[in-house]
């Protein structure tokens, strides 16, 4: 608060891989009662600037490969940065000399209430920028507290002891922590189980086997993409990895293969998932163990601190066994959509938030996600809004139609592919190029599909995707 005046509601961004000074970061802006603005560190110079903007940030907070990248760019704007780990010849202010400089000094006094904005997390929407979700500490702390619940409640029936770890409990953080996944679930969970963090800089399976073995790691949460990864390489042999006792999952389901192979390649650990999103400060529903084996179709069982339907497009509640929309409602949601009251509002109808996501509930009250509504890719658990990557597409001079959408993949869950309408033929190499200096690597398709005659339209005059989408899946698997 003394070098940058940094006051109670103040928006402050964190742009860095999983260093422990994002931890350290994410603990003193939450302390004084500003707000952690959790940037996607995969995001391109321009994407960074407008998270900057939209939230009105006081400051930023980036490593030295973050502060490279803007520095290559001609946008107006500067913020007040902060470089963690710089150069030693940078010119920024350094993360190492305010530390040094204000070590032993005293906590500043800042009322904070339950319902404070506390955090803005970046998705991606279905059409266009990323939306931003604002929750309060209620919403967050509602959530943490959930998954003891689910917890103890699964331990209780099936009747395993509770009793308190011989050893210290150790999680492998593979999940950058600007992902709610990452945040919630593992970081901020470890400070309740008193659980060893141990991060990872870039995902790897052999060093993640390799750290897993080295410090005793007992759980690991992660995408379906990464547990498929660590899951290959444990089926291999070559570390032991007998100390795992928790494979967990969210962001995409996974195929039933590779839950089983999950409790075939792990000698002690038990497989678990569930599903969320970041307006529910990632809880949703959770399932574990053999109810998971028996179902590995399913997401699980409500979360104690929410509601769930299974709803109608006409909003009316639908019986067991029937699917429409997945809505939820409960503590853990978050407060909006940052200075977006429009967008709030149209997300919710009755004070139930509408997901997107096409599902059902069965007699036994287990949630199955059958498909989404929303126009989004999941990539890995990336969230890739179709109309961002449509946009970048038609920026191009020769494409005068572009229709983003999603294909099965089986590592990924589902990989980005597009189907473009041009003047003339172009380079897919150079397209590629192109789309490199405006999005993240991520989000640029896998597949990209030229065609030579304007796309297909329903009456409306909106582009046919679900057509589209149809015929480019079923031309990539002949491929």
């Amino acid at each position: 608060m003394t070098d940058y005046s940094i006051q109670k509601g103040d928006r402050v961004a964190i742009c860095l891989r999983n260093y422990p000074e994002w931890i350290i970061a994410f603990e003193a802006i939450t302390s004084v009662g500003a707000i952690v603005v959790a940037m996607n560190s995969l995001w391109q110079a321009d994407e960074i600037y407008y998270g900057l903007q939209d939230s009105d940030c006081s400051l930023l907070i980036a490593d030295q490969e973050r502060c490279d990248l803007l520095a290559k760019t001609n946008l107006e704007r500067s913020y007040p940065t902060l470089v963690v780990r710089g150069d030693s010849d940078s010119t920024l202010a350094r993360w190492e000399d305010l530390q040094q400089r204000h070590t032993g000094a005293s906590m500043p006094e800042i009322p904070i209430s339950a319902m404070d904005d506390v955090i803005i997390l970046y998705t991606s929407g279905s059409t266009g920028r990323p939306t931003r979700e604002v929750s309060s500490n209620r919403a967050v702390i509602s959530a943490l507290l959930s998954w003891e619940i689910a917890i103890y409640t699964w331990l209780l029936t099936k009747g395993i002891p509770i009793e308190p770890p011989v050893e210290q409990p150790a999680a492998l953080l593979a999940v950058p922590m600007f992902h709610v996944s990452g945040c919630h679930a593992v970081f901020l969970s470890a400070f309740r189980s008193q659980t060893k963090l141990v991060l990872t800089r870039k995902w790897d399976p052999t060093q993640a086997a390799a750290l897993i073995e080295q410090e005793h790691i007992t759980g690991f949460t992660a995408p379906a993409a990464m547990t498929a990864d660590l899951t290959h390489h444990a089926k291999k042999g070559g570390h032991n990895l007998s100390s795992l006792v928790m494979v967990g999952g969210g962001g995409a389901a996974r195929a039933p293969e590779q839950v089983r192979d999950i409790d075939v390649a792990f000698a002690n650990a038990m497989p678990n998932t569930g599903w969320g999103m970041t307006e529910t400060n990632a809880i949703g529903a959770a399932i574990a163990g053999e109810d998971y084996l028996e179902r590995p179709g399913s997401s699980g069982l409500p979360a104690a601190v929410l509601d769930i339907r299974i709803a109608s497009k006409e909003g009316h509640a639908l019986p067991a066994g029937t699917q429409g929309e997945i809505q939820i409602r409960g503590t853990s949601m978050f407060r909006g959509y940052w200075n977006n009251p429009e967008a709030t509002a149209a997300a919710h109808v009755d004070g139930w938030f509408k997901t997107g996501d096409l599902g059902y509930l069965d007699e036994e009250g287990y949630l199955f996600i059958v498909d989404r509504i929303k126009d989004v890719v999941i990539r890995g658990g990336e969230n890739i809004g179709c109309g961002e990557v449509e946009a970048a597409l038609l920026d191009h001079p020769q494409i005068r139609e572009a229709a983003v959408y999603s294909v099965p993949d089986e590592r990924l869950g589902e990989e980005v592919a597009a189907t473009i309408f041009c003047d003339s033929q172009i380079n897919e190499a150079e397209l590629r190029e192109f789309l490199a200096t405006r999005l993240a690597k991520f989000k640029i398709p896998r597949y990209i599909r030229q065609s030579n005659d304007s796309l297909p339209r329903i009456a409306s005059g909106k582009i046919f995707k679900l057509q589209i989408r149809q015929d480019a899946r079923t031309a990539i698997l002949k491929e």
